[in-house]
């Protein structure tokens, strides 16, 4: 029984728990049964960078429940079910909001489809498994960045991937485990480290302004175990940056003029189309972690 619930989250700055939107997608024998979305008041500060990904203002929201009020809505369609999104993102956003308003995260597992889809097409295993991307190899078309729209997307995906492989629903977690053998050995990445063929964030080339938690040796280590390659400065290639502050505000909060070059040059970047997400220290150590290495 091909039966899911596909989630997307939205947020409005590098605070992963200020989630805006939530798109719930339920899938019942491979076909859409159930779908709920809704604006989320985060009380946070919008960055400009987030509204130019998803369009959502602070005047969208002012008149929107807070998480808090649908949290429970939120675990009503989770609770017991197998749970997917794009990425881990989602995942990470729904814990942090959900730890911050003091309630119970409830569900029953979760499959993230990128790695499905690094397993269910070839020419994806490495790069190119975005959602916009996968949705054109297979002829779906939908409006990316919108929340439900993206959970829809997501469950389709997957819905396609089960049918091309033959794999089950229930075979998939054990599949995604398994390392993809692309029948070649690991790429080298700063002549030293090797990137983790079966990491989570296999394609992505992740850029450090600086590490003060973390060494810098540390945090190479961690990104190449996650799959990304180390970029040293940001290029129309860099796909992450992490960002450190040392005894001052928020990522969102700082003045240009406290912004690091590598900092300014991303968000330039971001300004021309590149979609280049910002990281706390903290957050990429969280990814880390809950990879079991660190983590």
């Amino acid at each position: 029984m091909l039966n899911f619930v596909a989630v997307d989250v939205e947020t409005v700055n590098t605070d992963r728990a200020s989630i805006c939107q939530i798109g719930i997608a339920v899938f019942k024998d491979g076909k859409l049964a159930d779908e709920w979305v809704s604006l989320i008041n985060p009380e946070d500060h919008f960055s400009h960078w987030n509204i130019k990904v998803h369009g959502i203002t602070e005047s969208h929201v002012k008149d929107s429940p807070k998480f808090s009020i649908v949290a429970d809505r939120i675990n009503s369609y989770f609770k017991d079910n197998i749970v997917i999104s794009h990425g881990n993102f989602d995942l990470d956003s729904l814990s942090k909001a959900f730890l911050k308003c003091n309630v119970k995260f409830q569900f029953g597992s979760w499959l993230d489809t990128t790695q499905v889809a690094r397993r269910a097409w070839s020419q994806f295993a490495t790069k190119g498994y975005g959602l916009e991307n996968l949705a054109g190899e297979i002829g779906y078309k939908f409006e990316h960045h919108d929340a439900l729209a993206d959970a829809k997307a997501a469950g389709v995906v997957l819905v396609e991937a089960t049918r091309i492989t033959n794999i089950s629903l229930d075979e998939w977690p054990k599949r995604v485990a398994r390392r993809i053998d692309l029948n070649a050995s690991s790429v080298a990445v700063d002549t030293v480290r090797e990137i983790n063929q079966a990491g989570e964030l296999l394609g992505e080339v992740i850029v450090f302004t600086r590490s003060i938690i973390m060494t810098r040796s540390q945090a190479k280590d961690a990104a190449a175990r996650l799959g990304c390659s180390i970029g040293k400065n940001v290029t129309k290639k860099t796909t992450l940056l992490v960002v450190v502050i040392v005894g001052g505000p928020d990522i969102h909060k700082l003045e240009t003029k406290d912004k690091s070059g590598k900092h300014r040059h991303a968000e330039k970047n971001i300004a021309e189309g590149q979609p280049i997400p910002i990281l706390k220290e903290s957050d990429f150590i969280s990814m880390a972690a809950d990879r079991t290495w660190i983590k």
